[in-house]
This record gives C-alpha cells, structure tokens and sequence, in this order.
C-alpha cells in the first residue's frame, strides 16, 4: 500500500492526452517502454521510455523507414492498428497489425529505441490486435482478434479472439490456431467486438484480457482465465473490471469510451493498467476532437481477479502516484497545461511530428531556423503524402500558430496552418492568390471558402501570423502582419466537423504546417519560422487533492 506521503503525491489523467490511442505497456527490470498506435502517419509507433509510469520520454518511432511501413493510398484513420510490445531473452518484439497492406507482422530490437528490423508477416493470421504472450516453458503465443467461428457471424460484431502459437526463430506460426473467446464474456447477450488482447500469467493461472462493446461509448474491458493457456477460460463473474457506459452524459468533465486496456506489474509489486479513453466536450456525448487518449489507473486483486478503478464509479483525474522513484519531466511536455515553441533550429525535427502516409521523397528541409516545405501537387482532401508536417492537438482549450514566409505565384498555389481530422474534415488557414491579390483565407476540403481577407502590397510582403484557438466544439481562425496585432478572420467555427463522431474513425485532430499547389505543378516553397502550442484545460489547472 502507498505510504502517507506517496498518497499526497499525485499525478494527473490522461497521462497522454491527445490522439495516443490502444497503449500497450511492459516492464524490463525497472524500465517501462509503452507505444501507441499511428494509422496512416509516418513514422509509425512511437515507443516512450519511463522510470515511473507517469512521465514519459519519447525515444523512437518503432516504423521509422519508408522500407518498414506502406502506408500508400490509406486513408488517415487505417494504417497501423493497435500495437503491442514484449521482451524475451534480450530481444523486444512489436507486433501489429497494417490493414489494407499485408496484415500482421512482427518487427525486432536488441535496443527499445531502434533501429527495428524490417517487417516478418504473418500471412496465416486472420484479424487485427495481435499480441505477443511468453510463457515461462520457453514457448511464446500470439492472441488476436479474427473473425467467427467458420466465418459465419450470428451477429453484427460478432467476432472472436484466437490463439497461435509462434516460432520466435523462424517467425512463423505452428499449427492451427485456436478459438479462446467466442463473441464475449457472454454468448447469450451478443457481445460485440471482442478485440485488443493480452494473455497475462499470474499465480497459475493465465488471465486473458480483451476489450468488448466497441471502441465508443460501450467500451469495457473483461477478464477472463485458465489453468492452460490454450484454455478453456471462464468469465470473471463481476465483469466488465472497467467501464464508463453505465454513467449519466450531462456529468462535468467526462472521461468516456475507456477500453483497450493492458496490465504491468511494477518491480515493487504494484500493479497498474493503461488504457484509452475520451474527454468529450461537457454535456455533449461522444463529440471530442483530441482522439483518444492513455490513462493510467491503479489495478486492485479481489479473489484472484484483477479490477481497475476498484473504490471508484468514474475514472479520476487524479490517482496517487505509483511506488516508484520519482522521474523529472521531459524538456518536450506531454501532459498538463503549457505552452512549447518548436524554432526549426535542430537538424532533425522532434520526433513526436508526423506526416501522412510514407514518404517517396525529401520534400522538406531545416535550415537557417525554418522549416521550409516544398510546395506540391498533394492536397489533404487525397490519399496521398502531402507536404503536411504535424503535432497533436492535446487540449480541449489551446492555440496553435506560426509564421509563414510565402509568396503564391497562382492561384491554386495555399500554404498555412491546417487543423487535420480526416481527408474530408479539416479546415486550412493560410495564405494564397485570388486573381492578382494575396488574401488571407479560411477553406475547406471541398474547397468553400469561409473567410478571406485581402491583404495590401505592403502587408503581401510581410511574413503572415497565422492562429487557431480553440474551445471544446468553438475554433476561432486568426491572422496577422504584425507581431501581437491579431485580426479574427472567422470566429465561432463549428468545431464538431473536426470531431471523430462526425468524421468518423480512429484519429484525433492534428495541427500542422501545410502547403500545397492542389494538382499543379509547381517549383514554389514555403518557410515557417516557428509553431507554438498552448494547452489550457480546466482539469489540467486544477490540483490534485489528496483526499479525493
């Protein structure tokens, strides 16, 4: 149990907010590593490395080479789907799933930070979420959701989650699989979407852990166990062991959609789960723009069960922190309320920026303190690797902005700022020609233009300021010619365009440098002199109180 004073020190939920979806999380001694998935972004899989399961340090992306990850002609929410990270015998192993190119595959590393080996499919496994399982007799298993028995669903979601095993030599996997789950915890209620499995030994027993109900609003997560890991497993008679599905929608700050779990156990005992999870806007169910985001929840043993969140009906804000010794915080923040500035200055950009989908060619530079991106045919409404760099958006109240050095040359020539949910759903604030005039303009994929703003020979030659506030389901689109002298160009955006109930998906929105010459040839380039980021969420400023 935690002491008096660990009780007091406390850390704050999510611990990864924004789009850092499905977390799969192990222990190597007294080093944590946990990844995300990606989609269509490249690099693919982020790995972070910690000391305390509360602050995490970046320190690779798992598919860094065009060579590892295909990402051609996905669309922004397929790509890689929900990977998982294990270690045996000094090698880590990352297997996941890229649908639409290949399905399953496992890549390796002596060292968690790279470089990674090139992909080993699995052409005989059928589904997605695949995990890794170790067992103590030598013998390693892969867990993964496939499809129902004989391919005959009775049902609408009806899936399963089966079982290989895997030759770690050879990459291969032996024998026929076998069916663990069939449908859910329980057949007779039709539980759908049975997925994201872990296979976990724990005093005898093997514990199969999924998610069931769909990755919204009737997310959960079940426990099952055995005597043999190829089963047959029985239900936990108390699941689901998390779940946010039962709770009123009008209640403040809702945490909703917690799901796609995985456990680890501390080297002093404890035990923890991450899992995802949404902050939709307040009062308004299942609308939310960051994505979905880890949590961290303590883990509590009743009966040979493990329970997450036990004592609580909804997932905290705020949790004791774990009995580990204590890390300092990272120079780039991931979590709470700040402000950060990338200035372009290093060689290399920090490796938490993405594109979409796998680069054929070097189209942007570093130098003299810029970004400069080259300025080409690739629009975001194609599925196509766009000259688009970006960052997560981890608030559900911040800004972003920058400045742009351009000079269109026609007029379908635009680079900017570009809030990014999907090819359909994002909104492009930048700068471009309308006849012979530079304007200042505010547009959709479908091209509608919902603002312009013509800008004056002398302005024309200034670098632009460009700035999104945002506010829950409220985006404000603001310009500038002159340091701190914003003008608003469209107030009161309907920011629930952005959201994934309305464009659907895995994803969150992304906030990024963008320039495109939307079909055309073009030889034009763009320079950004910086972004700057802000998060100011009401759950992030308010501390932590120890007797919660």
């Amino acid at each position: 149990m935690p002491t008096l004073a660990q009780q007091k020190q406390r850390f704050q939920n999510p611990i990864f907010p924004g789009f850092y979806p499905d977390p799969a999380v192990l222990r190597v001694q007294d080093d944590y590593y946990l990844v995300h998935s990606t989609f269509a972004y490249f690099p693919g899989v982020p790995i972070f490395h910690s000391k305390d399961l509360v602050n995490w340090r970046q320190i690779g992306n798992v598919l860094d080479r065009p060579e590892q990850l295909n990402l051609d002609g996905h669309r922004a929410t397929r790509g890689i789907f929900a990977p998982t990270i294990s270690y045996k015998d000094g090698t880590f192993y990352m297997v996941t799933t890229l649908i639409d190119t290949g399905g399953n595959f496992v890549v390796t590393a002596t060292n968690p930070a790279g470089p990674w080996s090139n992909p080993h499919w699995l052409p005989n496994v059928n589904g997605i979420d695949p995990s890794l399982f170790h067992d103590d007799n030598g013998k390693s298993y892969l867990v993964y959701n496939s499809d129902a028995p004989d391919n005959k669903p009775e049902y609408d979601g009806h899936r399963t989650i089966r079982i290989y095993e895997v030759n770690l030599n050879t990459m291969q996997t032996v024998g026929e699989n076998r069916i663990l789950v069939n449908g859910g915890v329980d057949f007779s209620k039709k539980p759908v979407w049975i997925e994201g499995p872990h296979v976990y030994k724990v005093n005898g027993y093997y514990y199969l852990m999924a998610a069931e109900g769909g990755t919204s609003v009737q997310h959960s997560e079940v426990i099952l166990r055995s005597k043999n890991v190829l089963g047959p497993y029985e239900p936990y008679d108390q699941n689901p062991i998390l779940t946010q599905r039962h709770l009123p929608n009008n209640r403040p700050h809702p945490v909703s959609a917690t799901g796609h779990a995985d456990l680890v156990q501390t080297h002093n005992g404890e035990w923890w789960a991450v899992f995802l999870a949404t902050r939709p806007y307040d009062g308004v169910q299942d609308y939310y723009n960051t994505g979905r985001e880890t949590f961290l929840a303590p883990v509590t043993w009743k009966d040979g069960w493990p329970v997450i969140n036990a004592g609580h009906d909804l997932v905290q804000y705020s949790y004791p922190k774990p009995n580990l010794p204590a890390q300092a915080p990272t120079k780039i923040p991931l979590t709470g309320n700040f402000t950060y500035r990338e200035e372009f200055k290093e060689d290399r950009l920090p490796l938490h920026w993405m594109q979409l989908r796998t680069p054929r060619s070097t189209w942007y530079h570093l130098q003299n303190g810029k970004l400069e991106l080259e300025v080409r045919p690739q629009s975001l409404s194609e599925k196509e690797n766009a000259s688009f760099l970006a960052r997560r958006q981890q608030h559900l109240k911040g800004s972003a902005s920058t400045m742009v050095e351009f000079t269109p040359r026609q007029e379908n020539e635009f680079a900017g700022l570009v809030t990014f949910q999907s090819e359909q759903h994002y909104y492009a604030l930048g700068k471009t020609l309308n006849g012979n005039t530079q304007v200042v303009q505010l547009r959709k994929p479908d091209g509608t233009v919902l603002a312009e703003k013509s800008l004056t020979q002398q302005e024309a030659k200034q670098p632009l300021l460009l700035k999104v506030n945002f506010d829950g389901a409220k985006y404000s689109f603001s310009y500038a010619t002159k340091k701190n002298n914003w003008q608003v160009l469209q107030d009161n955006v309907d920011g629930t365009f952005l959201s994934t109930r309305t464009a659907g998906g895995f994803v969150g929105v992304m906030l990024g440098l963008y320039a495109t010459s939307h079909g055309q040839r073009a030889t034009n380039k763009a320079a950004f002199d910086w972004l700057e980021y802000t998060g100011n969420d009401a759950t992030f400023s308010q501390q932590p109180d120890p007797k919660n």
